[in-house]
């Protein structure tokens, strides 16, 4: 109650605030209401899943996948299956749990772009008897992602994948799992809805351009003529501005056969005012 009291008092717009405080109590509203508010676990998950689910409506899908990168004890993967269930109601889509892990925790740091002030090898651990328990639709894949990021499109054929959540912390995986967009187009929505964990921290990460997640998309982008993981500007346009609209960003595929589909408005007519 301190905390909220204290946050009531910075707050621009305390009514608002208290507001949705009590939607969040009472669960009040729809699901995409209270996900438009923060008002869920992890929004920036459902964030990702219900706007790449939206995209493949649009296209004419009935089924996507939704990919984590980096599953440590499997909260993320529960609440994405939490997501998946409201989204899938709210839209009518089918959706696909993937996450990718090594089951082992974090592997040794490979040199300094891995972060090894910050990360040690044999962090987040998973129990994957304890976790594949309390799973209902989403799939483990276990092994090295440097293989399993190759290997996955042609072994599943999942649906088109729509949303990716990266969590794997360091440079090096995750430099890996990009190379899963060198599969068929097939594979994937021409845009893609991505967030990545560890582009945003504190005065002991120092997240920059030059190590971890945010080179591995730097150099992504160098690589790639048509292929690019571009910013999320849109979020800029958010009344509220949350620290994970920062590390929200989408993947482009110029060249995919359904990049150009229309899926805007109809109606954008713009008419002269009558005087």
């Amino acid at each position: 109650m301190i905390s909220f009291l204290k946050q009531l008092a910075l707050d621009p717009n305390p009514l608002r605030a208290i507001t949705l405080r009590l939607m969040q109590k009472f669960n009040l509203g729809s699901y995409a209401t209270r996900l438009e508010n923060g008002l869920v676990d992890r929004p920036h998950y459902g964030y990702c899943m219900f706007q790449g689910a939206l995209l493949a409506r649009k296209l004419g899908h009935r089924r996507i996948s939704v990919l984590e990168f980096g599953v440590a004890g499997g909260r993320g993967l529960l609440s994405l299956e939490y997501h998946a269930e409201k989204v899938s109601e709210a839209l009518s889509i089918e959706i696909d749990i993937y996450g990718f892990d090594t089951g082992k925790g974090l592997p040794k740091p490979v040199d300094y772009r891995d972060l090894p002030y910050h990360w040690k090898e044999g962090f987040f651990a998973m129990d994957a008897e304890k976790l594949q328990a309390r799973l209902k639709r989403a799939r483990l894949v276990i092994g090295d992602i440097s293989e399993t990021a190759r290997s996955f499109c042609a072994e599943n054929n999942p649906a088109p994948i729509a949303a990716m959540l990266h969590d794997f912390d360091f440079y090096s995986s995750t430099a890996a799992a990009l190379k899963m967009f060198d599969a068929p187009e097939r594979y994937f929505l021409p845009r893609v809805f991505c967030y990545f964990d560890d582009t945003v921290g504190g005065e002991t990460e120092l997240y920059n351009d030059y190590t971890g997640e945010r080179l591995a998309i730097n150099e992504f982008n160098r690589a790639n003529e048509t292929k690019k993981i571009a910013t999320a500007y849109n979020l800029a346009t958010r009344r509220v501005r949350e620290v994970w609209h920062q590390q929200i960003f989408i993947y482009h595929d110029f060249g995919h056969s359904r990049y150009n589909d229309f899926v805007s408005s109809e109606n954008q007519q713009l008419h002269l005012l009558d005087q």
